[in-house]
């Protein structure tokens, strides 16, 4: 199969939606998923059983609190990987955080967690 090549203008898929806490996929690799999501306010405690998690922020500040009382503050232009296992909860200061995802095709984003505010089926975009 002859596959095109194609760049992918991140910002543009941003602008493509509006919900919060509701990864899109953009892209995929080696088994993997690249994902975006768009961070507001608070979401779940919860941990990934089986794979770490890397967070890129591409906007605003991500906030990530974990169970041990640490709190790590991720910026634009840096990255955050939590081991599996980890239980951690994201927030924001309540502006909208722009945010990069490479994670295995079978992994939620609530992790072992199961609320209303996991997305069992993901978009492409």
């Amino acid at each position: 199969m002859k596959q095109t090549l194609k760049s992918i203008n991140i910002m543009d898929k941003f602008s493509l939606f509006d919900e919060t806490w509701t990864p899109k996929i953009i892209g995929e690799l080696n088994n993997q998923y690249v994902k975006i999501c768009k961070l507001k306010d608070q979401f779940v405690w919860h941990s990934h059983d089986n794979e770490d998690e890397l967070f890129m922020v591409f906007k605003g500040t991500l906030l990530i609190d974990f169970r041990d009382g640490k709190k790590v503050e991720v910026n634009e232009g840096e990255i955050l990987i939590i081991p599996k296992g980890v239980e951690h909860r994201p927030h924001t200061n309540g502006e909208i955080v722009l945010n990069l995802l490479f994670e295995p095709k079978s992994t939620l984003h609530t992790g072992n967690t199961d609320t209303k505010m996991t997305v069992k089926k993901l978009d492409w975009i």
